[in-house]
């Protein structure tokens, strides 16, 4: 397997870090509302094409709060891993889950960047995995703080993404009928392309057919 390499449904998993409350107070790298649309893209992405996912969060009862409820009830079924270390890969749970999903790449996102996304890369790129971060669904106290890991990030082999990006590359093809109208209502829900998808679909279809 190499960078190379799409990732596909047949290859990726997705890892979700610490998007919780008190998180999303520290963010003044990005407006935290996209973040929050990211999120939901690639929330929404992995569950319509099958990817493992592991969902994590730190300190959920003590201090940062419950993991977003738009992603978590997307996967009613993944238990979701509290941690108490800032790091990820240093809890049990956490890399049992990740060594779990039988993948090597992994799209990761989390907040903040410069460590809750950092950390866990660093050692998962020892551990010999593939990790690719969406940048624009992480977020960190300052756009220097989070440009800087960035920096660090893909200095120490990881893959920069975006969301949409990911989501486009697991579709490939507009012809795959069967994930085609899946991607179609996330690009609608959380993308500026939604707003043409949607004038499209009038001016093409509806509005066309009013006129005739």
């Amino acid at each position: 397997m190499s960078k190379t390499d799409f990732i596909s449904p047949a290859n990726a998993a997705l890892v979700l870090i610490d998007f919780q409350p008190a998180m999303y107070q520290g963010v003044e790298s990005h407006d935290r509302l996209s973040v929050m649309h990211n999120v939901q893209v690639l929330a929404k992405g992995a569950r319509l094409f099958g990817l493992p996912t592991v969902i994590s969060t730190v300190a959920k009862d003590s201090f940062a709060g419950p993991f977003m409820p738009e992603v978590t009830e997307l996967f009613p079924k993944v238990k979701v891993i509290d941690r108490t270390s800032i790091n990820s890969w240093l809890d049990a749970g956490f890399r049992d889950a990740v060594e779990g999903t039988r993948r090597k790449k992994l799209v990761l996102a989390g907040l903040w960047t410069e460590a809750c996304v950092m950390f866990p890369t660093l050692d998962l790129l020892k551990a010999g995995y593939e990790v690719y971060i969406p940048t624009d669904a992480c977020g960190d106290i300052s756009p220097e703080a989070h440009e800087r890991a960035v920096d660090r990030l893909v200095q120490a082999g990881a893959v920069p993404m975006n969301s949409l990006q990911v989501l486009f590359e697991l579709q490939q093809d507009w012809a795959r009928s069967d994930t085609y109208d899946g991607v179609m209502e996330i690009l609608k829900a959380h993308s500026p392309y939604g707003i043409q998808v949607r004038f499209s679909k009038w001016a093409l279809g509806e509005h066309a057919s009013e006129a005739g």
